[in-house]
């Protein structure tokens, strides 16, 4: 009988990238479907009563729950660890409960996190707000500068946090340096590389213990449905991942599952065309503003760094207007792009991160930050870049610019 495509890991862990996000993980039912199954069940049923005990008690394979095993998520998981080269992914319902359980899973009262200052709105959130409430002790750090997370370290520091590049900052993290220090100090690196996936960037070749994702970005790529995953050694995700979404169950749905697996098969495709647009639309877009922060661009202070290590710069870069009144009519005045608050969508749009994303965060945690009144943020697409930069002359010129 043929070998079901994906089952043995040592022929998969072989293949290209561009082969794994085709192909990877995928286990076929005895229909013979190309397309991956969509397993929509909630249970599962057993020949004997003593296999069930025997799932259980961890002594048979099989599945028991779907809050705990469904043969679609189960694809998606190898997919992702494939295309990561790590040992294991378990995936989630969003990419926010992805980074709060790779957080609580691993810390406890009197624990200690250094955290990157420059991060998504949320994840500052989890920072500030909710671990204190546990007991969790918390530093915030410029994680451009990876000698301030060894300055930082406390003989109960269990965790790095960061993300590079940062949403919406653009801020770069020398991934060989801070988890090298984190390696030296038995802390571990967490990694939130959802900008640049790991078709651009796998923090582990770097020295990363464990990365995050939001899966609602470039995975599923489409503005379709939310996910999230999180990757890192087998033991990390069975012994100390698992126990705790077992229990908490942020549970992604095998329809979500499914439809970022089709999102999967054109991630390369897309994720490189949008970073060359973003890097066009980039060019004109710094000739006509105050301040742009791009990592393709030369004009970035860590252009080098970020070049070093991802394959290109992604397709998301914000730049900066005089303060909110003028950035929000530059929005209002677009008549292409999109004003919204997601991103990693084929399609371009813009946010003003201070009045949506970051809405949340303080006005005085914002600005040491980095994210000011006259910040914008933009996700360009898979349109003509020319058309983008069009609709962008336009509105720059609605707004004296």
């Amino acid at each position: 009988m043929k070998r079901r495509t994906g089952q043995d890991r040592s022929v998969t862990q072989n293949w290209r990238p561009a082969t794994q996000a085709i192909r990877g993980g995928t286990a076929r039912s005895e229909w013979g479907e190309t397309s991956e199954a969509l397993f929509l069940t909630s249970g599962y049923s057993y020949d004997r009563a003593g296999d069930a005990a025997a799932r259980f008690a961890g002594e048979q394979t099989g599945m028991t729950y779907s809050r705990l095993q469904n043969p679609t998520v189960e694809m998606l998981e190898h997919r992702i660890a494939l295309l990561e080269g790590a040992e294991a992914c378990r995936t989630m319902a969003t990419g926010m409960a992805a980074m709060t359980a790779v957080l609580l899973c691993q810390l406890s009262q009197g624990d200690h996190v250094v955290a990157g200052r420059a991060a998504f709105g949320s994840c500052r959130w989890l920072v500030d707000s909710l671990l204190p409430r546990f007991g969790i002790a918390t530093t915030v750090v410029d994680a451009r500068d990876p000698q301030q997370f060894a300055d930082a370290i406390r003989p109960e520091t269990k965790v790095f946090f960061f993300e590079t590049p940062a949403n919406p900052t653009m801020d770069v993290v020398d991934l060989r340096a801070v988890c090298g220090i984190a390696r030296d100090n038995g802390v571990t690196s967490v990694v939130d590389n959802a900008f640049a996936t790991p078709a651009l960037q796998r923090p582990m070749d770097f020295g990363a213990d464990v990365t995050a994702y939001s899966a609602t970005k470039m995975m599923d790529g489409q503005g379709r449905v939310l996910a999230g995953a999180v990757c890192g050694t087998q033991d990390f995700i069975d012994n100390t991942l698992l126990p705790f979404t077992r229990n908490t169950g942020p549970t992604l749905s095998p329809f979500n599952a499914w439809v970022v697996l089709k999102g999967l098969e054109t991630l390369d495709l897309r994720i490189r065309r949008q970073s060359d647009n973003a890097v066009k639309v980039g060019r004109f877009v710094e000739g006509r503003v105050p301040r742009i922060l791009h990592p393709g661009l030369p004009s970035h202070p860590q252009h080098n760094l970020a070049m070093s290590q991802m394959e290109a710069a992604g397709p998301i870069f914000a730049f900066e207007v005089e303060g909110r009144t003028q950035a929000h009519a530059l929005l209002d005045a677009l008549e292409l792009i999109d004003i919204s608050n997601n991103i990693g969508d084929s399609r371009s749009l813009m946010t003003h991160p201070a009045s949506t994303t970051h809405h949340s965060v303080a006005p005085e945690k914002r600005a040491e930050m980095g994210v000011g009144e006259g910040m914008l943020r933009l996700n360009v697409g898979l349109e003509d870049p020319q058309d983008l930069i069009e609709d962008l002359d336009r509105a720059l010129t609605a707004v004296g610019l």
